[in-house]
């Protein structure tokens, strides 16, 4: 894939992601999608397949009443594209570290991005 292909289907999946499109992002992975969310250096999140990933995709959802990825300095590298995120998301439940319904969940970190056949094989999220 070009650079501007693999560019394009980020930024298809982060679209579908900030709309709550579970469909409109699984159309975008190969079936053997490969998903971890890293947070301060360990994986506290991990699905295999599609399928988990819909599942993952339909929990997370419940979480927030709208959520937000904005994604910039894009770094090509032959099959993975890294890619720094500014994250934002309200609320919709209590969290145990506190946070509140109607609150503001903010983040940074990146994502990292692999490919195959025109489609995400990887996505780690890293924050």
């Amino acid at each position: 894939m070009k650079d501007e292909e693999k560019r394009s289907l980020i930024l298809a999946y982060l679209n579908a992601y900030n709309s709550f499109d579970i469909e409109g992002m699984i159309k975008l992975l190969h079936a053997d999608i490969v998903f971890k969310n890293i947070a301060a250096g360990e994986v506290n999140t991990q699905t295999t397949g599609r399928e988990e990933f819909r599942q993952l995709a339909e929990q997370s959802k419940a979480f927030f009443t709208s959520r937000q990825q904005d994604p910039s300095n894009f770094n090509f590298t032959g099959d993975q594209v890294s890619v720094d995120i500014s994250y934002q998301g309200v609320l919709a439940i209590d969290l145990p570290n506190g946070l509140k319904v109607g609150e503001t969940l903010k983040l940074s970190g990146r994502s990292e991005f692999g490919f195959k056949d025109g489609l995400l094989i990887a996505i780690s999220d890293y924050s």
